[in-house]
């Protein structure tokens, strides 16, 4: 693959790609994202595409305005989104502090999926393109968490960027109980699914 862009500003999802040898830029999706499927895997694919189409279009739009300072190569336009599921409610980035105590209130003691979507959007050096979306879930459980445990960790602004309002890469640490299924796609990238889809769409990377 030519040129493969990430379109998410998420540091995490940057390190992981990182992690596996992917070489790529970074270009954000800052679109309003607009949810119509109802299934916490239907909502991160839609969102993921949403993502994934927009950073395309853009590219696109750019290569047909100045084809002088291009050169045709193939492009990976990769987009992703997270979100936890508890009970049939979907929880992502808290709005506030307090909307991040009630996500935390709700996951204390219990187990809850995370769900990340996924797409890729193909592009050839003639223009034409392909999109393919999946999704991978792991299920988490978390210790029973006090008020005064969960005030702090609200308060101490890591949750704001979060899904479900924690990340178990960092300090939350401590609550996870345990889980099933792959740790990356908690953080917020399932990276080996991400690159064994890859090898099945016959797309070196």
């Amino acid at each position: 693959m030519s040129r493969i862009v990430l379109s998410s500003a998420s540091p995490r999802r940057k390190e992981l790609l990182e992690q596996v040898g992917i070489e790529f830029e970074i270009c954000p999706a800052r679109g309003e994202e607009v949810i119509t499927a109802g299934k916490p895997d239907q909502v991160v694919q839609e969102l993921s595409a949403q993502k994934a189409k927009e950073v395309a279009a853009g590219i696109l739009s750019y290569n047909e305005k100045h084809p002088e300072l291009v050169t045709p190569q193939d492009i990976l336009v990769i987009g992703a989104d997270t979100v936890v599921a508890y009970e049939g409610q979907i929880l992502g980035k808290p709005k506030d502090e307090a909307d991040a105590k009630r996500m935390l209130f709700l996951l204390s003691g219990n187990t809850h999926s995370v769900f990340t979507g996924v797409t890729f959007i193909f592009m050839d050096r003639e223009g034409r393109c392909g999109q393919y979306s999946f999704y991978e879930e792991t299920r988490v459980e978390f210790y029973p968490l006090s008020e005064k445990e969960i005030d702090t960790y609200a308060a101490s602004g890591d949750p704001m960027d979060k899904a479900g309002s924690y990340g178990i890469q960092g300090p939350f640490a401590a609550y996870v109980k345990g889980i099933c299924g792959d740790y990356n796609n908690v953080v917020g990238l399932p990276v080996a699914r991400l690159c064994q889809e890859l090898k099945k769409l016959g797309f070196p990377y």
